[in-house]
């Protein structure tokens, strides 16, 4: 009895998957095709923790409110809001035409308005320990507990921090703070991870792990262009999972796909001229955009000399640090390694792409090997005599980057020994404050600088912080505390520069390049949006 069922069951699955591409493929309505190369792990926002969630969630759900794509705070479900005086009350006026998609767990199948009190269930399920939402850093040491989100009435939410917080209406933005219905949630329990049902402009239709997931236009969807006209233009999202990145690309190119994100090593000589520009064997082919990613790539280095491993290291000396950070050529590495995708990270720890980020008001270093080696002979260590080998760890996917940072550090005299883990096993490490050098990139989770900064705040220690080069200054601490009570953005920029500025004079990291992000579109295409937290917005995006 139990193979009838599971045979009927999968018969039926299949039959679903096949009538779901005829549909698509078989008529002229306006598809988004894309691949999804590293996989799905859930459609549930309070477990948008990675790119493919969180581009997914953001065409199913809406939050309080959303981004541009210079990063600014815009209206979504909240058409305003006021925050009081003291910082610590932020209250939200509703829109009165947000509805949930339709399903069957809503009575008589229609989806709801969205009301104050959904927002106090989505945002208290992120900190319920019965949920272990890895969204829950977003309100865990902000509020309180569940009554410090207020339902004041149907159109009217609070949410009451317990310290002020500048970047929140920023944090805001997330797609963990997507508002979700409660009863629906519950009627699918663990499943609402492949059953999402939200406000935004894109509805659920199927997901077959790791073959292909469908989105329909939600024809109901509140938001309109400004013109007036209903947005998404598109009529569906269709993805699929091809997990080899040459395959992917092949897709690509063969118009299988519409869309084609990042240029992997594999290919990137055939796109790419190493000054970063498309090949002629694909000029006039697709299009291909590069923009800032808020992601710097860097090599971190534990400064903490009351630790075991860093009492007796050579990298615990400012100077060979300072060194370290003159020696190695950023251009070259971006040109001749990435072919051009990158920028130089010659400022400081914060990105450019970041609101707030000024070249001419944070200097880091530039290539001066010169330099280099006379600050490792002021250290004691004359063209790297004395010094002994350092072991530098990373992973095999930047087994190439860490090879010329080796080779540049070795022209001065620093002699270094690659090691080479798995990801988990050296992110592990790096948590614990047990790895000397290391080979680290931090992404941006919202827009705003404190993000960064957060990782050199003295309270931040590992393992329940960031604090992966155990940096403790207390004038630094003292400014970052300072920010918290800045409201005003452009005087908290200014801190924020003093901070970076103090991380770049004590070198706890070497900052090699801020990414960019690289998005490959069909001609056919228009309306992509890019941003620098390379967020996918689909809404405004048409076909021809």
């Amino acid at each position: 009895m139990q193979d009838s069922f599971k045979y009927i069951f999968c018969f039926f699955c299949a039959i679903t998957l096949i009538s779901c591409k005829e549909k698509l493929d078989n008529t002229d309505k306006k598809v988004f095709n894309i691949n999804l190369d590293q996989g799905l792990t859930s459609l549930d926002p309070a477990f948008a923790r990675n790119q493919n969630a969180i581009w997914m969630t953001n065409q199913v759900f809406n939050g309080l409110v959303q981004i541009d794509s210079a990063l600014q705070t815009m209206p979504c479900i909240a058409k305003s809001w006021q925050i009081s005086d003291d910082a610590l009350t932020y209250t939200f006026n509703l829109r009165n035409d947000v509805y949930f998609h339709d399903d069957p767990a809503f009575k008589n199948g229609k989806g709801r308005k969205v009301v104050a009190n959904d927002f106090a269930y989505s945002f208290y399920r992120l900190i319920d320990p019965k949920i272990a939402s890895s969204g829950g850093w977003i309100f865990s040491d902000k509020v309180k507990d569940q009554n410090n989100f207020v339902a004041v009435n149907d159109s009217t939410f609070q949410i009451k921090l317990v310290r002020p917080f500048p970047p929140f209406m920023s944090l805001l933005t997330s797609q963990y703070c997507s508002v979700v219905p409660k009863e629906v949630v519950e009627h699918y329990g663990k499943d609402f991870r492949s059953h999402p049902v939200g406000t935004g402009p894109f509805k659920f239709k199927y997901w077959k792990e790791g073959e292909i997931l469908v989105l329909l236009k939600n024809e109901h969807y509140w938001e309109k262009d400004s013109k007036g006209n209903a947005l998404p233009y598109l009529d569906a999202l269709k993805a699929s999972f091809i997990s080899d990145k040459q395959s992917g690309f092949m897709s690509f190119l063969k118009k299988d796909l519409d869309f084609y994100y990042s240029v992997d090593g594999s290919y990137r000589d055939d796109i790419l001229t190493k000054s970063g520009k498309m090949t002629s064997k694909y000029k006039g082919k697709f299009q291909l955009t590069k923009s800032p990613y808020l992601c710097t790539e860097y090599v971190g280095i534990l400064v903490d000399s009351s630790l075991s491993i860093v009492k007796n290291s050579p990298l615990k000396l400012k100077k060979v640090r300072q060194a370290i950070n003159y020696s190695i050529d950023r251009e070259k590495l971006i040109k001749y390694l990435r072919n051009g995708i990158g920028i130089p990270a010659t400022s400081g720890f914060i990105p450019k792409g970041m609101p707030g980020f000024d070249s001419a008001k944070v200097h880091g270093y530039k290539y001066t090997p010169k330099l280099a080696a006379k600050l490792l002979a002021e250290a004691g260590y004359p063209e790297g005599k004395g010094l002994g080998e350092i072991t530098l760890n990373t992973t095999t996917t930047y087994k190439d980057l860490i090879e010329f940072i080796q080779s540049e550090l070795s022209a001065i005299g620093i002699r270094t020994k690659i090691d080479v883990s798995p990801s988990t096993s050296l992110r592990d490490l790096i948590s614990k404050n047990h790895v000397n050098f290391f080979r680290g990139s931090w992404i941006a989770d919202y827009a705003d600088g404190e993000n960064y900064l957060s990782m050199f705040y003295s309270k931040n220690k590992v393992p329940f912080g960031p604090n992966y080069t155990a940096f403790y200054n207390k004038e630094f601490d003292k400014l970052f505390e300072q920010s918290y009570y800045e409201p005003d953005n452009n005087k908290r920029y200014e801190l924020y520069r003093k901070m970076d500025q103090m991380v770049m004079d004590y070198s706890p990291v070497v900052p090699v390049f801020y990414d960019q992000s690289v998005v490959m579109l069909q001609n056919n295409v228009s309306g992509y949006q890019l941003n620098p937290l390379s967020l996918m917005i689909l809404k405004n995006v048409r076909k021809k």
